[in-house]
């Protein structure tokens, strides 16, 4: 080095002038380490561009269409035009509730009539039979919190089948394949997603594999069920009662809690891991997370499908997809054909065609119990590459990912820190765990503090229809607390390592803390770990790169390798930020108002944020500088949160259809109409109002500015909740035993069918034991609540084999049951069967109500229920109805 005690010359002697300073009394020595400050926003832009991608690719990249002209070169091909003009016949039927003329009728006509085309077009080899079961039935639905017994009636099946040679001379096969769909509707909806699309997909996979040369090994079976909303009653009485049921050994179910986009196998087995091979082998455009297997079956996601009916009552195996994209559309008027391209039935019918042929081709089909053993983990990379392997491989893999994410990084950067002593890189290393600690809880904290005030600041779910809010508010505030607590903890200069190793032994900090959490998941014997291991994975790749070619002490080499595995780690890291903030977003809208969503959402995001950035952000104590990085930062989400969110259009929670991407608030409103008879059976009470559910954090607000100014009353304090059973409310199914939703006193609704319970005898049949038998009229949906006396015990009855536990309703203890018809049927008769404390007691056993319940009553709305309906602004769907409460005591 060197200095100069005298001015400086130039290079012919000459003095320069006194203006040129020698010395800068300001200058700081630069370290060769450090990178300017917009190199940070040219990074998050990308990341942010990644994120951009990997949305593009998750919910837009489809196939092309294939269209009528395409048969004469593709004769064996999918073909989504033909799939796109079913669902159009079928959409303009409208909504089809179970027990609707269009459900009942028009549905089953239209699918009768498309399977006899078929029938007639396909090739002689082929043979087709087509049976149209109605069935009635009863099961415990197990569902949480509240489970009930589901009686349905009369509801139809069209169910047809589509023989291999492994059937015989009478058309008898020993195992079959089975293809699901539902057909019905919830009230409302047309349902051209939901499940309308699944089952023209599956009537185009019939079309194409009856007009093949080739008779397949097995037998296929297409169940289109109609009554899957009700719920999940007709694969029920499918897969108890039909002929063919017990032919089944795996099964293919479609469905669908979104609209347009991607399927995603989301739910497999159980065991039977070739059925997961086989979709390995047979998609071409793999779609499937067990991510979202373990997830769906936590019961974060309030939904079921027909899965649960086959595997828990017909034990038999399957795979469960269904489009999730858009949930904002689900169960609303918005689910229509006009929102789904014929590219998403092009890449559904590819991928099914393909599963369907390989299963009923197969020798695991013929023996399912001989491949019956083991669990699988699968996920596809991008839907470019579907990876499969055993939980028992996944373990061993795992903790050898994990081991060795930690090991040689240390390993290479002691070798790279020669001469220094270890306990300072073995310090460094663990203060990078423990920032990555702080800044998760950190950043957590800050998240849930911000969703508090938002929501207290009376603006919740207002990231709702913009999803992009969800950045710019929380993942941006994310961001920001990870960057201050890592240069927080950046003040200690005296280490004797440069800030490349500082910031590489901080780097494997960050590993050991994912190594952790990933081992603990997988001790759990959680199949979830490998989202959290195939970033490690990656990471550990590039640092073992870094290390056997000795670049840790250079100046940028390391780092670019280390921003170029970053890369794929992004990309695998924005795909699961959408799969579940795209999943959890549209929730928000139907998980009540009791629950603030923004916590939700908040965390969420946050987590997601942070699992995207965590191998990023240490690189910010690299910077010369990061005042300017920070406050922009703050600036985003200032004016996100305070300008955006407060006081424009963007912080408006709900959209409607005139942009094309309707965002609407729920809601269910029922007209009602109570009647309470005492013992002798006068009526003792009498009175109408509308039962309004609270399906979200907004609704109470919209509620009152329609009723304005009367002021709603929570249902819980309706005059008739203490007394009566289930609160005196019009419940029909145990999936509305919520505490959310408000009583608003009204004129008489017209109801002019209702059901009929009339006692036809009451019978001692021991001096502790009472009979009552019952007779009850009504093709109607209807639900029977039965609450038994203080000591009395339900002890037997004839609508199942055996009394369920009750449920347990505002500290009451009752039994719910649900009943929907089909077809018209004829009077049921019941008997319930009662066990005393007392020998001879004649005193009242039982309180008794029956809900009737009547969907698309459009007709028979009084002026009042209409000029409410009317006041509704474009922005909310509404679904209204009509019911009667009516109650008695025995």
């Amino acid at each position: 080095m060197f200095s100069f005690d005298g001015p400086l010359t130039s290079r012919k002697g000459k003095r320069k002038t006194s203006e040129t300073s020698i010395f800068d009394i300001n200058y700081t020595k630069e370290n060769v380490h450090n990178i300017a400050e917009y190199w940070t926003i040219v990074l998050l832009l990308f990341v942010f561009l990644i994120g951009c991608y990997t949305r593009y690719n998750y919910r837009d990249n489809l196939p092309k269409a294939l269209g009528n002209n395409d048969l004469l070169n593709k004769p064996t091909r999918f073909i989504a035009e033909r799939a796109w003009k079913d669902l159009e016949i079928l959409t303009n039927f409208g909504a089809k509730p179970t027990g609707s003329y269009n459900n009942e009728v028009l549905a089953v006509d239209f699918l009768k009539r498309e399977i006899s085309y078929i029938q007639q077009m396909a090739h002689p080899t082929q043979k087709i039979e087509m049976d149209v079961q109605v069935v009635s039935g009863a099961y415990w639905a197990a569902f949480k919190p509240h489970g009930m017994t589901n009686v349905y009636r009369n509801v139809q099946n069209v169910v047809v089948k589509l023989h291999g040679q492994s059937s015989d001379f009478h058309g008898n096969g020993n195992h079959s394949l089975m293809l699901n769909c539902h057909f019905d509707s919830v009230a409302g909806s047309p349902g051209s997603s939901d499940d309308g699309a699944s089952c023209c997909v599956m009537l185009e996979i019939l079309r194409v594999l009856s007009r093949r040369n080739v008779v397949n090994k097995h037998s296929i079976i297409f169940l289109f069920n109609g009554a899957e909303e009700t719920p999940l009653q007709a694969s029920h009485g499918f897969i108890t009662q039909h002929k063919w049921a017990k032919e089944i050994r795996a099964f293919i179910n479609l469905e669908s809690v979104g609209s347009a986009g991607k399927e995603i196998l989301f739910q497999t087995g159980p065991k039977h891991p070739w059925l997961i091979k086989m979709y390995g082998q047979a998609a071409s455009h793999p779609n499937a997370q067990v991510a979202a297997e373990e997830v769906f079956q936590s019961g974060l996601i309030p939904s079921d499908t027909d899965f649960r009916i086959f595997r828990d009552f017909g034990k038999i195996p399957g795979v469960d997809l269904a489009h999730v994209i858009n949930g904002y559309r689900y169960h609303t008027k918005y689910d229509h054909i006009k929102f789904i391209p014929k590219s998403v039935l092009q890449h559904t019918g590819d991928n099914i065609l393909a599963l369907t042929k390989l299963i009923a081709n197969s020798e695991e089909l013929s023996n399912t119990e001989k491949h019956a053993e083991g669990s699988e983990v699968f996920f596809d990379i991008l839907g470019f590459v579907f990876v499969h392997y055993s939980v028992h491989f996944a373990k061993i893999f795992n903790y050898v990912v994990v081991s060795l994410s930690i090991v040689l990084p240390y390993i290479f950067l002691s070798r790279a820190t020669q001469g220094i002593n270890r306990k300072y890189l073995r310090y460094e290393i663990i203060l990078g765990f423990l920032v990555n600690v702080i800044c998760f809880v950190g950043a957590n904290a800050a998240c849930y503090a911000i969703a508090y005030d938002v929501d207290r600041a009376g603006r919740p779910m207002s990231w709702y229809s913009y999803p992009i809010l969800v950045i710019t508010v929380y993942c941006v505030a994310t961001l920001a607390v990870q960057c201050s607590v890592h240069l927080l903890f950046n003040r200690n200069k005296k280490a004797p390592m440069s800030i490349a190793l500082k910031t590489q032994a901080r780097l494997t900090g960050t590993s050991l803390f994912w190594g952790l959490l990933a081992a603990a998941i997988t001790m759990a014997e959680y199949k979830i770990g490998y989202v959290i291991v195939v970033p490690q994975l990656i990471t550990l790749i590039t640092n073992s790169l870094i290390g056997f070619m000795g670049l840790q002490n250079t100046i940028r080499k390391w780092l670019y390798v280390h921003l170029g595995g970053q890369v794929l780690v992004v990309l695998w890291a924005t795909h699961f930020y959408h799969v579940v903030v795209d999943m959890f977003i549209p929730i928000a809208g139907r998980s009540g108002g009791a629950k603030n969503p923004d916590l939700l959402i908040a965390i969420i995001s946050c987590s997601l944020t942070f699992f995207i950035t965590s191998y990023l952000t240490p690189l910010v104590i690299l910077l010369k500088r990061s005042r300017h990085f920070l406050l922009s930062l703050l600036a985003i989400y200032v004016i996100s949160r305070y300008y955006f969110v407060a006081f424009t259009k963007y912080g408006f929670p709900y959209r409607d259809n005139s942009n094309g991407f309707p965002a609407v608030q729920r809601h269910f409103i029922t007209h009602t109409m109570r009647t309470v008879h005492d013992l002798n059976g006068t009526i003792q009470y009498t009175d109408a109002g509308f039962w309004m559910r609270e399906l979200d954090r907004n609704a109470k607000k919209t509620i009152e500015s329609l009723i304005a100014p009367d002021e709603p009353i929570p249902q819980m304090k309706n005059n008739l909740c203490q007394t009566q059973v289930f609160c005196g409310l019009p419940f029909y199914s145990c999936r509305q035993l919520h505490t959310d939703g408000f009583w608003v006193p009204s004129p008489q609704p017209l109801v002019r069918e209702t059901g009929l319970l009339v006692l036809k005898n009451r019978r001692k049949l021991s001096p502790t034991e009472i009979q009552l038998s019952f007779e009850l009229t009504g093709s109607y949906l209807m639900s029977l609540q039965i609450r038994p006396k203080p000591g009395m015990t339900l002890a037997n009855w004839n609508i199942m084999e055996s009394v369920p536990e009750p449920n347990v309703y505002l500290n009451q203890k009752a039994y719910f049951v649900m009943i929907t018809h089909g077809l018209e049927a004829p009077t049921m008769n019941i008997t319930l069967n009662f066990k005393t404390n007392e020998d001879d007691f004649n005193g009242p056993l039982v309180d008794i109500a029956l809900v009737t319940f009547h969907w698309e009553y459009h007709k028979e709305h009084t002026p009042t229920f209409a000029n409410l309906l009317a006041k509704v602004p474009t922005w909310a769907f509404v679904v209204p109805s009509v019911a009667s409460y009516k109650s008695w005591v025995y």
